[in-house]
């Protein structure tokens, strides 16, 4: 009963951090989640908290999202997310968890100098990038902060920013969880502690709407950085602990 509080509480203030600064729960849950349920339940458990965590942000931000963007991100990414569930069942993850890590240190010295060098995306090379982050969020636990960069450079921030990047991840995770059912790898026992947790997630998202109103450019350049930090962090961890 202990872990389960545990695990609310902190599903909340993970749903706080994700709503201010587009992603980042599963980051934060991952140690937890990992120790109390193990690895193979822990993914598909934090992939349906995923799909709530997001409706929750598209609630919130509904107005702001940019549909047009959501739709050219997600037709080459559905698809995409699923062939990487298919991956994650038959192959062992840690390793691209491992680049992972590493590639979001680097990812914050990128994203500095692509933008004073005013770099930025196409609607074409979104959807590109749309394909990539499919297949990788069907493969590892997270791919948030992958979509933190790319949508920035697309041109959104604040609430656009976050209201269509949750729209294009819940239908990504959609197609991840969906693989699991299908393949055999999603219990009723998962599926409702997934619901559990995304139920902490969203309560958490809805009540940080006031914060990101708050928050300005730097303020939430800043915040995007400390994402990117957290996020490598836990993979490394998570391959360390897969391995």
């Amino acid at each position: 009963m202990e872990i389960y509080i545990c695990v609310a509480l902190i599903a909340m203030l993970a749903g706080v951090l994700s709503g201010i600064v587009g992603t980042g729960s599963s980051l934060l849950l991952l140690p937890l989640m990992v120790s109390a349920f193990g690895p193979k339940q822990a993914i598909p458990i934090m992939a349906i908290a995923a799909i709530l965590g997001n409706i929750a942000r598209m609630g919130a931000w509904w107005r702001e999202i940019d549909w047009r963007a959501t739709l050219v991100y997600t037709l080459p990414g559905v698809p995409a997310a699923s062939v990487g569930a298919h991956v994650l069942l038959s192959l062992p993850s840690w390793t691209i968890d491992c680049a992972l890590g590493i590639f979001f240190g680097i990812m914050i010295v990128l994203r500095r100098s692509l933008k004073n060098n005013c770099w930025s995306l196409s609607i074409k090379q979104l959807g590109l990038c749309g394909g990539l982050v499919g297949f990788l969020t069907g493969l590892v636990l997270s791919t948030g902060p992958v979509s933190v960069p790319i949508f920035t450079a697309y041109g959104l921030s604040g609430g656009a920013f976050i209201g269509t990047e949750a729209a294009s991840a819940l239908l990504l995770y959609t197609s991840k969880v969906s693989t699991f059912g299908f393949q055999g790898a999603l219990s009723l026992h998962v599926a409702l502690i997934g619901l559990f947790v995304g139920g902490g997630i969203m309560l958490g998202t809805l009540s940080s709407k006031a914060l990101v109103q708050r928050l300005t450019a730097t303020h939430f350049s800043f915040l995007t950085d400390g994402i990117l930090m957290i996020a490598g962090a836990g993979f490394l961890y998570a391959a360390l602990h897969e391995k």
